[in-house]
């Protein structure tokens, strides 16, 4: 395996992780906010899944991907780089899923630490988790109401 490739690996890995604590332990910072409104994150591993994929695409593997069987993709993620491109696209896309709990958290009170912790492990669990505790909070907790601060007079 090209050792490139692999410290390529090792560093997303390592650069999504602050992201996710500060989201899982510090929702409510001010900093965390801040952090979590920019794209940067994203951008970043964006340009090294570009990076991944462009070197890891052969003519056979464009023509695989372009109708792919089960058989086609096994052999293709069968290779190193193409298995880091996969994983960098799970950390992207997992994060900006993440992300997105995070702010609706963050936007209607909903709790979303646990959601987020499923997120970072198995990204589909985590959508799921949030949407299914959304769901409960606004049929056993709605947001209350607004009282009128004036009465009409009559």
């Amino acid at each position: 395996m090209n050792i490139a490739i692999a410290q390529l690996f090792d560093g997303a890995n390592l650069f999504v992780l602050p992201f996710w604590a500060l989201m899982i332990v510090l929702p409510n910072w001010s900093v965390t906010r801040r952090v979590m409104q920019s794209f940067l994150p994203f951008v970043v591993l964006a340009g090294l899944y570009i990076y991944l994929l462009v070197g890891s695409i052969t003519p056979e593997s464009a023509q695989a991907l372009a109708n792919p069987t089960l058989a086609d993709i096994a052999r293709f993620f069968a290779e190193p780089q193409a298995a880091a491109v996969g994983w960098v696209h799970f950390l992207v896309m997992d994060l900006f899923v993440g992300r997105w709990i995070y702010w609706q958290g963050q936007n209607t009170g909903v709790w979303t630490v646990h959601s987020l912790i499923f997120c970072l492990f198995a990204g589909p669990v985590g959508l799921l988790s949030h949407i299914v505790t959304q769901a409960i909070t606004e049929k056993f907790a709605p947001a209350p109401v607004a009282e009128p601060t004036e009465t009409p007079s009559g």
